[in-house]
């Protein structure tokens, strides 16, 4: 049972004639404490009457447990987007139910203006309430219970139950970092010969043989294909052909996202843990439409998320789905067993790409100490998130104030410098930018690589 503010309205008019009975009480008998006992016993009668009111509204009020409830919700939504969530609900009872729904979403679902909608509902009929989301985190937004407050029709007391209606919306990763694929496609079918520019380098695919002309590498040239090729303009002579080449396809990329306690931090306001989804996402796109095989693993001590043998548009829909629910663990992430974890993925020579937040000599120890292991059977790149923050404070000496930030700043950027010259000097690529900046940095770098023949 609930009680209305009409009801808290209707016991405050009851002042008003409690008073007056007080009063002529007191004139007429003018004996003092009559006047007070008549206002009280005043008041008690507006009281019995008032609850009466109330029990007979009451008892008026449709039952709010005679309903059956129906949802409907997207299975999926990208984050920032909005979605809408439906409830139907059907009023099995014999009177009509005049009452005030309230669909319990937890916060983060980001329910746009009032969750609370006023139905009435007459017996035998259904009606539908909606309501705008727009999620403010990724992962499974869930919704249990659903209130319902039934009014009588002097809407003075209220019948009022909570019925379990689970319902659940999976939030993926926004993949705003898409915007800078069509740009690194282009780059991409140069490097693969379907514009008229054609590579050649170590470890490259033959591709075909065509007539030499001006401009082309002399190292190009098959002498074994000129030999077979007479120029029929010039007798006795033949015609120059070059090989061209292509990017390896078909090679093995393994993304390793750091899970452990450093990828919760927030630069920019976002984790880095959000920033290392983005550039995984925007890599693993660019390497589909390259032809290579990506393969995904969120690690921590524990796998929190795992993607193999998917390709095309599969592949970044697992991923999306793999990583919209998992977060940073407050927890020292083990290095150690990173490599058999990556041999349970792959047991050939693979680009092992690992985001983390490791840019401090402390936290990098472990990364350090297992990095041979994985440079001396894999090319491997360590990407990690800078913060521009730091950057900015470094630069401030105006006082005293923005003179020991800029000493801590200066000291936090040499400790990250000293762990990329570490991660280098084992033989692994590094890269390093800010968060907006660090998917297009990382995709750049996978066709740096292709380009020279690496992979």
């Amino acid at each position: 049972m609930a009680v209305t503010g009409r009801f808290v309205v209707l016991l405050a008019l009851g002042v008003v004639p409690v008073v007056l009975v007080g009063a002529l009480v007191d004139s007429s008998a003018g004996r003092p404490g009559d006047g007070a006992a008549a206002a009280w016993l005043a008041f008690a009668a507006w009281l019995l009457i008032a609850i009466g009111l109330g029990a007979i509204d009451l008892a008026a009020a449709a039952s709010p447990r005679l309903v059956n409830l129906e949802r409907e919700l997207p299975a999926r939504v990208r984050l920032g987007e909005p979605a809408e969530s439906a409830l139907v609900v059907a009023n099995t009872g014999a009177r009509r139910l005049d009452a005030v729904v309230r669909d319990g979403w937890q916060p983060s679902a980001g329910v746009v203006g009032s969750d609370r909608v006023r139905l009435l509902i007459p017996a035998g009929e259904r009606r539908r309430m909606t309501l705008a989301l727009r999620p403010t985190r990724r992962g499974d937004r869930h919704v249990q219970r659903v209130t319902i407050r039934s009014f009588g029709p002097l809407r003075l007391w209220a019948r009022q139950a909570t019925i379990l209606a689970p319902g659940r919306l999976r939030v993926l990763p926004p993949f705003h970092s898409r915007v800078h694929l069509p740009s690194r496609l282009t780059r991409l079918r140069e490097l693969d010969g379907r514009t008229p520019m054609l590579v050649r380098g170590q470890g490259t695919e033959f591709d075909s043989i065509r007539e030499y002309v001006r401009g082309d590498d002399v190292r190009s040239i098959d002498w074994r294909a000129t030999a077979r090729h007479s120029d029929p303009e010039v007798p006795g002579s033949a015609k120059p052909m070059v090989r061209t080449w292509r990017p390896e396809r078909d090679r093995r990329i393994v993304v390793v996202v750091d899970t452990s306690r450093t990828s919760a931090t927030r630069v920019a306001d976002e984790p880095r843990l959000d920033t290392a989804i983005e550039a995984s996402l925007l890599l693993a796109a660019l390497a589909t439409h390259a032809g290579d095989r990506v393969d995904l693993l969120a690690w921590d001590r524990r796998v929190r998320a795992r993607v193999h043998g998917a390709s095309g548009a599969e592949l970044l829909a697992r991923m999306v789905d793999a990583m919209a629910g998992v977060d940073a663990e407050l927890i020292e992430a083990d290095w150690a067993r990173v490599p058999e974890q990556v041999r349970r993925l792959t047991s050939r020579r693979a680009l092992v790409v690992i985001l983390t937040g490791a840019d401090s000599p402390a936290s990098a120890r472990g990364l350090l100490a297992m990095l041979p292991q994985l440079t001396e059977r894999h090319v491997v790149l360590v990407a990690g998130v800078s913060d521009p923050d730091a950057v900015d404070a470094a630069a401030g000496r105006r006082d005293l104030d923005e003179a020991y930030r800029a000493a801590a700043a200066e000291r936090a950027l040499l400790d990250g410098e000293r762990v990329a010259a570490a991660v280098r000097h084992l033989g692994a690529e590094t890269v390093i930018a800010p968060p907006l900046e660090l998917p297009p940095a990382l995709a750049d770098r996978y066709l740096e690589l292709k380009a020279a023949g690496r992979l």
